[in-house]
């Protein structure tokens, strides 16, 4: 294993180097692998090179890996066939040896299981002929989006609603994946529910106008979330912990919301909870962007006083912009030292966690450097294409 300096040089860094406890896990620090899809499992199944990538994350010194999405044990869960898969006896021996790699450099690791609803692009997929699951046929009005036009056009027309039988079936392939991860050897789940991606859907009010027990006001429309948090807490047992992504922008419109007010969001984070998640995982756009007006609390801080529990912070932690300015080339991508505001944050009680992302993937050894006060490589845009 890879012995992790205990001396910090950097006083700022020091408070995210004690271990936390989530169950039965104990995490070495509070710095997290954020989870970013990268598409290198050709057939859903992650070779030695996905294993080598998250173990040198691991051995750079991060306490928690939360992996790139993953599909979950439904056919129409996700659309490249390269985005791997938690599910047949070839991708579980894969995601076996990417666990193995990274226990061996001392950190925990989770899969985000992923089913991406109406953002499942079927021309991409392997099933072509089949839409993606909406619980109310919508893909949501198109507001400030990072696609492109003519995918719009291609996609954004209504489908049929979710059947109460589909709805089940989701609800169970989540459960499978959740098995399968227990079983093979991962440390807890962590659950996409966030960007416009299908439980996300079930939370927004543009995309959910279902008038049976999935829709309605906030707690009916936090129903679906909560079912798939309880099967998944129900197959992996009380030791496991549970983490749960969530956001307000949706990729359909960054400038949407599915709470309008903090009462609104503590329903749903508070069925959420009460149904089994142990951190929640608060994706904004920026680290430090407030939420509400006449407040300046960020998402992780919302959902950490509304819930009583831990949450995690991301959004451009160590780069000077967020991500899809990096995606869409607007302006350069530079590396920056930010962490007194991500401290002083921390200070406040804002979060328990920082998830890093990009920066992670183009400096594995970000968190040393980060730990030992060294500056930060400039920021290698190019990484974003290889997995290294």
């Amino acid at each position: 294993m890879t012995q992790i300096r205990e001396a910090s040089a950097d006083p700022v860094a020091a408070p995210f180097f004690l271990p936390l406890q989530l169950r039965g896990l104990t995490i070495r620090n509070r710095i997290a692998m954020a989870p970013m899809t990268r598409e290198f499992s050709p057939g859903g199944i992650p070779g030695p090179d996905v294993a080598d990538y998250y173990q040198k994350r691991a051995a750079g010194g991060v306490g928690l890996i939360v992996t790139e999405g993953t599909g979950i044990d439904h056919p129409v869960s996700v659309d490249g066939t390269s985005i791997p898969q938690l599910h047949g006896e070839a991708s579980l021996a894969g995601w076996k040896a990417v666990i193995d790699a990274v226990h061996a450099q001392g950190a925990a690791i989770v899969p985000q299981l992923w089913h991406q609803g109406c953002l499942r692009d079927p021309l991409r997929s392997a099933y072509p002929e089949q839409a993606g699951h909406r619980p109310s046929g919508l893909w949501g009005t198109p507001g400030l989006v990072s696609y492109e036009p003519d995918y719009i056009a291609r996609v954004s027309g209504p489908t049929e609603p979710m059947t109460d039988e589909e709805i089940a079936d989701v609800i169970a392939a989540f459960a499978r994946s959740a098995r399968n991860a227990a079983a093979i050897g991962f440390d807890g789940i962590a659950i996409h529910g966030a960007h416009g991606y299908l439980i996300d859907t079930f939370f927004w009010r543009d995309t959910n106008r279902r008038t049976d027990r999935w829709g309605g006001d906030a707690r009916a429309r936090a129903a679906f979330g909560v079912e798939v948090v309880r099967a998944i807490r129900r197959e992996i047992g009380e030791a496991m912990p549970i983490i749960f992504r969530f956001s307000q922008h949706k990729q359909q419109d960054y400038k949407a919301r599915f709470a309008d007010t903090p009462e609104e969001l503590g329903i749903i984070l508070g069925a959420l909870s009460d149904a089994g998640v142990d951190l929640f995982d608060a994706s904004s756009r920026r680290f430090d962007m407030a939420v509400f007006e006449g407040s300046d609390l960020t998402l992780s801080g919302w959902a950490r006083k509304l819930t009583g529990k831990p949450s995690m912070a991301v959004g451009g932690i160590g780069l000077n912009n967020w991500l899809q300015d990096t995606f869409k080339g607007r302006g350069e991508t530079i590396a920056v030292n930010n962490l007194d505001e991500v401290r002083r944050l921390y200070d406040r009680g804002m979060f328990d966690m920082i998830a890093v992302g990009r920066a992670l993937i183009s400096d594995p050894q970000w968190v040393m450097k980060m730990r030992s006060g060294e500056a930060f490589v400039p920021y290698d845009v190019t990484s974003l294409g290889r997995l290294t």
